[in-house]
Parts: C-alpha cells; structure tokens; sequence
C-alpha cells in the first residue's frame, strides 16, 4: 500500500468499515510512514471530536405527524376494494414469460441440488478452497509484519499495539516470539513488558519459551514485571523451571516481595 491509496481510506479506517485485510495493510503503511501516521491521527482526533457533538432531538410534533400519517393510511386501506384469493396469488407471480422461465429453472436446480445433497453416502463438498487458504495465510503473514513493525516504534502506544498483533499470529511463528521476548527483556516501558509477558501465554508450549521466562526473572528491574513471569511459569506449569526461581528466592539484590513471590511458585510447582 502506498500513500495515495491510505489517504483513500483514512475515512472508512476511523469508521471501522474496512475488511480486516485491508485494515491489516493500512496498519502496516502507517508504521512505516510518519506523513500518513499524522494525517491518520489528524482525522482520528477529529472523527473523536465530531463523535462528541450531541444529537439533534427531534422536534415534539413528529410523533403526532407519524400517527396521523398511520391512522390515514389504515383508512385508506380499510376502504379500498378487496380483491379475491384468485387474484391475489396471481398478484404474487411475475407477468413477465423470461422471468417465469427463469424462475422455473432456479426452482428446478434447488430441487436437484437439495435430492443430490440429500443421497445417502453423498458427503456435501468442502466449503474451504486453495484461494480461501492463500487467503488465511496472506492474513497471518500480514499479522506478523504489522506486529513486528510495530514492536519497533518509538511509540509506547504503538508498540502495545504491535503486542495485540502479535497474539493473532501462530504460536509456531519464531520470529514474533524473539520479538516479544526481546520486548520482555529491553522495552523501556513497563506496561509494554507487562502487555508482552502476557502475550507468552501464546507461545507456552515452546521449551523455548519456557526456559527464556525463567532466565528473564533475573534480568528485570521492575517487580511488577518479575512476578508477572513467575505467574507465567505457574501457569504453564513448568517444573523445569524450579532451579532459576530458587535462584530468585535466595537472592538478596531481587526484591523481597519477588523473592517471597518466587518460593511461592516453587510450592505450587512441586
């Protein structure tokens, strides 16, 4: 996608009307390009402001006008003619001879269509097709590049962004995994490392998932962070894991509420 095409779809973007290809590739130019960023922001900050202005009432003698229109049109079917049973279904099919023929046939291919369907030992044919797969996977590979574009950005915000894309991808997918990883262990942020230890649970049941969790206890600043990936390892219930939390419970530079945190773990482990 390039610029001229994003600015065509800055409106239906903010509107939340684009299919989710198309939103995933807006997504990716935006990371990429400042100019587009800030007239997506520009327009974001506007459709916000607009959402704000307070909806017009409507005026009190609508109601009293709908009704008098109701009651008018109720009087003038009342006396209007009945028409006979005969007439009305012949009301009902079409005057043109191709339309009917038409209809005929359609009428004819459900029927043969429903019979076929129908056969025992028939199994119905797979709705899923090569192109409805290339297009699943065009879809995933779109997800990781917006997620590890985003995981790159200056921006705390866009990099928590880049977080949400990267549990949509596979969890075989190493690259977003390193990705993440990284993030747990150097973002400068802490509710993006939070957000990214979160986003592991994706991954759980890679070793090496597992083993980086562990070892990244010890490299964090920020018990909030280091407590997030003790739970981590709790939950994914990965004995394997005990020799680096006793590790963290004897250390007397981790904090105390991690390291007491840490023995805790090692009994649920157990």
């Amino acid at each position: 996608m390039n610029c001229e095409e994003s600015k065509m779809l800055l409106a239906d973007y903010w509107a939340q009307t684009l299919s989710e290809t198309k939103e995933l590739e807006f997504d990716a130019h935006i990371a990429t390009c400042d100019l587009c960023r800030t007239d997506a922001e520009r327009l974001g900050a506007l459709w916000t402001s607009l959402s704000k202005i307070p909806a017009e009432e409507p005026s009190p003698a609508l109601r009293t006008r709908f009704y008098d229109t109701l009651a008018a049109y109720r009087h003038g079917l009342e006396a209007a003619p009945r028409a006979s049973w005969k007439e009305r279904i012949l009301a009902l099919w079409p005057r043109q001879p191709a339309f009917q023929m038409g209809l005929s046939f359609a009428l004819l291919a459900i029927g043969v269509g429903i019979g076929y369907t129908a056969r025992p030992g028939v199994k119905p044919v797979e709705p899923e097709t090569q192109e409805v797969a290339a297009l699943r996977g065009e879809v995933t590979n779109m997800r990781q590049m917006v997620a590890l574009s985003l995981l790159q950005q200056q921006s705390a915000s866009e990099r928590l962004r880049g977080v949400s894309y990267a549990v949509q991808v596979p969890s075989s997918d190493t690259e977003v995994l390193s990705a993440l990883l990284k993030t747990v262990n150097q973002d400068a942020n802490v509710n993006v490392r939070l957000q990214a230890v979160d986003a592991l649970h994706q991954f759980g049941a890679s070793p090496v998932t597992r083993t980086a969790v562990a070892q990244s206890i010890g490299k964090q600043d920020t018990p909030l962070v280091q407590i997030a990936l003790i739970d981590l390892l709790v939950d994914l219930k990965d004995k394997d894991s005990a020799p680096e939390l006793m590790k963290v419970s004897s250390d007397e530079k981790i904090d105390a509420a991690v390291r007491q945190h840490a023995k805790w773990a090692l009994g649920k482990l157990q």
